[in-house]
């Protein structure tokens, strides 16, 4: 064993027994998955083509719709709002049982979903003055914007939710799931307007929320609740990519008439159920894997960094497209993707997209820490071993 592989090996035996006996590895495991899904998703399906001095979107599944199943995997923001119910409802529970009032536990939990964003927000400010000033296409300015900020629409959704954590704690997911099932009936068979689309985005996401609450209720806990909500929502969400005609693809693509996501439907709502029936399988297994230190220590370290991670991805592949002009139109990274050589080329370029991110990490991290609260998955400060951020 090498000497800077020994060090890491310590590293993370330190990191092992810092963490409270009593901590769910398993939930932070979910989290960091999740997290790291939206990135390499982001990251395989978003195409900026350079067309003369434009820079326009694109996706492969645009061009290959076959490869539709790849958002199945990477499209695991059910997880993330699993995860983020039942963190946010044994929080409140906490902070109740402690007299802590509701004000300031919302204050700290929303401090560190945004304490980070502004310094999204003021460098991208920046970016686009810069670019306007510089004569840049308006186009290609608004296109890097739109991808640079996109992440922050969750962040709203996710604030509001967190926000009515209190009234949410019994709610069963049931309520959620009928009323995004009527939206869609209202728009697409009674032919209402488009516009009543946006209360699926509360009650799309609030399905898996109040899923997450159910598990902090305990209701979840046998082993049959998952094996249930995995069956029934893969087969309802076949049902309707089959007989309904919603896409086959749960992440949206340019061009295409209806989109999963924007705003979400019945069935990545149902897809995400199933993503939660799993997940919630998968809990024994991540408790016993979470038992190594070495994979703890990679998922600490993930969830330290899980806000800046979301919020500076797309800028990392932003940079690396920038980047990369200059040596002409690169394949996988500058041309359409409309064929298997593309996404070949595109594999290749993910170690580049890692190394711009970590850069911005680097950059960037000290803002989530900046956040406040005393979650921790440690109990000592040591550099590999900093507070993790509840988001």
């Amino acid at each position: 064993m090498t000497r800077s592989a020994a060090a890491l090996r310590d590293a993370a035996r330190r990191v092992d027994a810092a963490t409270p006996a009593h901590r769910d590895r398993a939930v932070d495991a979910l989290r960091a998955g999740a997290v790291l899904g939206v990135v390499l998703g982001h990251w395989l399906v978003t195409a900026l083509v350079a067309d003369g001095r434009t820079l326009r979107t694109a996706s492969p599944l645009q061009h290959l719709p076959w490869l539709a199943p790849v958002s199945w995997t990477f499209q695991t923001l059910a997880v993330f709002f699993l995860v983020g119910g039942h963190v946010a409802t044994r929080s409140y529970g906490s902070a109740r049982a402690g007299g802590i009032p509701y004000r300031r536990w919302l204050r700290a939990r929303l401090a560190r979903l945004f304490t980070p964003v502004a310094a999204v927000l003021a460098l991208w400010t920046a970016v686009a003055l810069a670019l306007l000033l510089s004569g840049a296409e308006y186009a290609t300015t608004r296109t890097l914007v739109k991808l640079a900020l996109s992440p922050l629409w969750f962040l709203l959704v996710f604030a509001v939710l967190t926000a009515a954590t209190p009234l949410l704690t019994r709610l069963h997911p049931l309520w959620p799931l009928a009323v995004v099932l009527h939206v869609d009936l209202l728009r697409f068979g009674l032919g209402a307007p488009d516009g009543i689309g946006v209360l699926n985005v509360a009650a799309g996401w609030l399905v898996p929320y109040t899923m997450g609450a159910a598990w902090t209720r305990g209701e979840l806990e046998r082993r049959r609740s998952g094996w249930i909500l995995l069956a029934t929502g893969a087969a309802a969400t076949a049902v309707l990519v089959a007989g309904a005609g919603y896409p086959a693809s749960m992440v949206g693509v340019p061009g295409a008439g209806i989109s999963n996501l924007d705003p979400p439907t019945p069935a990545v709502v149902t897809f995400g159920l199933a993503q939660c029936g799993l997940a919630l399988l998968l809990r024994d297994p991540l408790r016993r894997a979470m038992r190594r230190p070495v994979a703890w220590a990679a998922v600490a370290l993930v969830n330290l960094s899980a806000m800046t991670v979301f919020l500076w991805h797309q800028t990392a592949l932003m940079a690396t497209t920038a980047t990369g002009l200059l040596a002409g139109r690169l394949p996988g990274l500058h041309t359409v993707p409309d064929g298997l050589g593309w996404v070949a080329a595109r594999l290749l370029w993910l170690p580049v997209f890692l190394l711009a991110l970590t850069l911005c990490w680097a950059a960037f991290r000290h803002w989530e820490r900046g956040g406040g609260g005393r979650s921790r998955v440690v109990r000592a400060h040591r550099p590999t071993t900093k507070d993790v951020r509840h988001v």
